[in-house]
């Protein structure tokens, strides 16, 4: 039953009325257990649940008349009923999975509702891209809406996309059944100073009745965040510390904390409602990313919910910043969010509030999971060939694409160079002094220096940025090059040789995306990504495996940095400061502008 399936509470209320007056009876009934209702913030216990046609009908002390002879008993054995969990901002793309196989990876844990922003593939295949993750979605046996992304290119005049998104596409893309408001306004500074476009995105979100995601990645609450909410952002998930937090519940907006594969951004916000004491209804629970590896190892937002928990929240107040807060947030909580009358009958059986076992998870009334193990099927959409086919170099890259000139008669060089800092998405701009070989800088492995290179992937024009980036410590032979390249998913190839950058960018060409790592002239490990260079219709397991013999081969070239992987795809992020790279030149974050390579002599 996929959304477009799932009947309207409107079309379904003759029946639902009937089976809740003891007319009818439901096609389920859950007895048994204790109920957490999140709208009132309590456990009642002994209260049954009856289902009719993935809805609930009567939610209350006793279903008896509700049951007939071909109702389902589902007996809860003192076990708690907790809405099915939400998770309010995600990427997909985030975990190199298709939405199917993201589903198929996140049920067993209890996630029925996930609000996801497909930028990443918006920035390779445009408007279409978006199209084919919303219909692989509505699919689903869960509830995946789509946000319409809002920043392809996320900095313009800085980065070329293969495609860019316009207020034509939103307002479209607002006309389609899944869609659910605006992804994440990235371009702040653009909502600042009223850009017409940005703020045309907004208007055309805001006339259709939907909400705008937010995006404020600075730590200025002055006047330029308060123009920010000004300009309609309805959330904003980047709020690192509590008075982030408190500063946007305190501009009517939701504050999105989130516990991600690389986000730790909980414990540090939570604190807003459990010491200061404010609302709760106004902070929400959301992963942003999650690695294929975390949810199969770690979970999805029954982690995010726990971790609320062991941080000091009540486990009920947690609940609701998973469940019905969110549904609230996106107009949806008269549909989802909650065991109450007419809501899809979404529900987790739990032995425990605080360790929170996921042990049957009920999706739109029936089972779809028990004991950590799925028990439906997650159809995949028949992705186009354009859509595998994505990576397009225009030519046989050689190590000369990859040589970097030094200036006439210079025997060393100033380098500006990208400084990667563990567990942080900014670098920093730095310097190193390089020696020079028959006219070619060279990488300097004692310092720790090695060269980077975007690589033109979406039109063919064969165009080579190259630079150098230090803090991998990668030592001997070798490159690592990847077709994740948030946000504009070029190449981005690191490596100490010449030699194996070419070998490893072609590489990609072949394999039509993905990761991977050259040493000593071979291949040491690899997963393919074939749909938009960013996806595998792989099982989540599958991927995560491959996923983690490249970290180890990270590892066997010298790389010591935790999340290495994580830093290598965001050094082209040309929003986050200080110094990043694009297909038009080295990028000077703190002033939005190209900047050249070397210091001037």
């Amino acid at each position: 039953m996929s959304n477009q399936m799932i009947k309207s509470w409107a079309e379904v209320a003759p029946r639902l009325i009937a089976v809740a007056a003891g007319r009818e009876p439901a096609d389920c009934v859950i007895r048994g257990g204790k109920l957490v209702n999140v709208h009132s913030r309590e456990v009642l216990d002994g209260w049954q649940v009856a289902i009719a046609d993935g809805r609930f009908a009567y939610v209350g002390p006793d279903a008896t008349h509700c049951i007939g002879e071909r109702t389902e008993i589902i007996e809860a054995e003192g076990r708690y009923l907790i809405p099915g969990l939400c998770d309010a901002h995600m990427h997909i793309e985030s975990g190199m999975l298709t939405p199917a196989e993201f589903a198929r990876a996140v049920i067993p844990h209890g996630t029925t509702s996930m609000f996801t922003d497909p930028h990443e593939i918006a920035n390779v295949l445009g408007l279409e891209g978006v199209r084919l993750m919303h219909d692989e979605a509505m699919m689903q046996p869960v509830n995946i809406f789509t946000q319409m992304p809002s920043c392809a290119p996320s900095a313009p005049g800085l980065e070329t996309t293969g495609h860019e998104i316009t207020p034509e596409d939103v307002a479209e893309a607002m006309t389609w059944p899944g869609i659910v408001g605006l992804g994440e306004m990235m371009n702040f500074p653009g909502v600042i100073h009223a850009d017409p476009k940005m703020l045309a995105e907004i208007a055309a979100t805001q006339a259709a009745g939907k909400t705008v995601g937010g995006h404020y990645a600075s730590p200025d609450l002055g006047p330029a965040f308060h123009a920010y909410a000004a300009g309609g952002p309805a959330d904003d998930h980047e709020g690192t510390c509590e008075a982030d937090a408190v500063a946007r519940v305190r501009q009517g907006m939701r504050s999105m904390m989130r516990l991600g594969s690389a986000w730790y951004d909980v414990e540090s916000q939570i604190t807003a409602v459990t010491e200061k004491g404010l609302d709760p209804r106004n902070f929400i629970l959301c992963t942003d990313d999650s690695h294929s590896g975390t949810l199969v190892n770690d979970g999805h937002m029954n982690r995010v919910v726990r971790h609320a928990i062991a941080c000091g929240a009540d486990p009920l107040v947690a609940l609701q910043m998973a469940t019905i807060n969110t549904a609230t947030h996106f107009g949806l909580e008269r549909e989802l969010g909650s065991i109450a009358p007419g809501r899809r009958a979404d529900v987790i059986l739990t032995a425990d509030l605080v360790t929170l076992p996921i042990e049957r998870v009920i999706a739109r009334g029936r089972t779809v999971a028990i004991g950590g193990r799925i028990t439906v099927e997650c159809p995949h959409l028949d992705w186009p060939d354009h859509a595998r086919n994505t990576v397009h170099l225009g030519k046989v890259l050689a190590a000369a694409d990859f040589e970097i000139s030094a200036p006439d008669g210079a025997n060393t060089v100033t380098a500006k160079v990208i400084g990667v800092i563990e567990n942080q998405a900014p670098t920093k701009a730095l310097t190193a002094d390089l020696a020079v070989e028959g006219g070619i800088v060279q990488p300097d492995e004692g310092a720790g220096v090695a060269q980077i290179a975007l690589v033109e992937r979406h039109r063919g024009t064969g165009g080579v940025t190259n630079g150098f980036v230090s803090g991998f410590g990668y030592k001997g032979r070798m490159a690592l090059a990847s077709t994740v390249a948030h946000d504009s998913h070029h190449m981005i190839v690191v490596g100490t040789d010449r030699e194996n950058m070419a070998l490893a960018a072609n590489r990609l060409g072949e394999v039509g995306g993905g990761i991977t790592v050259f040493r000593d002239g071979r291949e040491i490990a690899l997963v393919e990504l074939p749909i938009a260079g960013l996806m595998s219709e792989d099982r989540a397991e599958t991927v995560a495996l491959k996923a983690d013999r490249m970290v180890e081969a990270m590892a066997e070239c010298g790389c010591t940095l935790n999340n290495a992987y994580m830093q290598h795809s965001l050094l082209a992020l040309v929003v986050i400061p200080e110094l990043r790279i694009s297909d038009l030149g080295l990028v000077d974050v703190t002033r939005f502008e190209i900047t050249d390579l070397f210091e001037e002599a």
